[in-house]
C-alpha cells in the first residue's frame, strides 16, 4: 500500500513539474460554436447515462417483481387447494 501511494506521489510530482516548467502561454480565442459542440457532448453524455440507469433499475425492479410473484402465485395455489379439500 505504501509502496502504491509513494508511485502515485511520485507520478503526482513530475507531472505537476513538467507542465509548470513547459507551459506556453496561448493568445487564443474561444468561439462561442466552440462551446456549444462542448455544451452537446456533455448533455449527450448526460442523457445516455441517464437511460442506461433507468434501464438497468427497470431491469432490477423487474428482477424482485419475479421473484415476489413467484412467492405469491405459490401461497395462492397452497390456499387454492385447501379450499378445494
Amino acid at each position: 500500500m505504501k509502496k502504491v501511494f509513494g508511485q502515485v506521489v511520485k507520478f503526482a510530482y513530475f507531472f505537476g513539474c513538467f507542465f509548470s516548467l513547459f507551459t506556453n502561454y496561448a493568445q487564443a480565442y474561444i468561439d462561442p460554436s466552440a462551446v456549444t459542440y462542448v455544451i452537446q457532448a456533455v448533455a449527450g453524455v448526460l442523457i445516455a447515462l441517464g437511460a442506461a440507469f433507468t434501464i438497468f433499475r427497470h431491469k432490477i425492479f423487474a428482477f424482485f417483481k419475479k421473484n415476489k410473484k413467484k412467492d405469491e402465485t405459490e401461497e395462492d395455489a397452497i390456499e387454492f387447494k385447501d379450499v378445494e379439500k
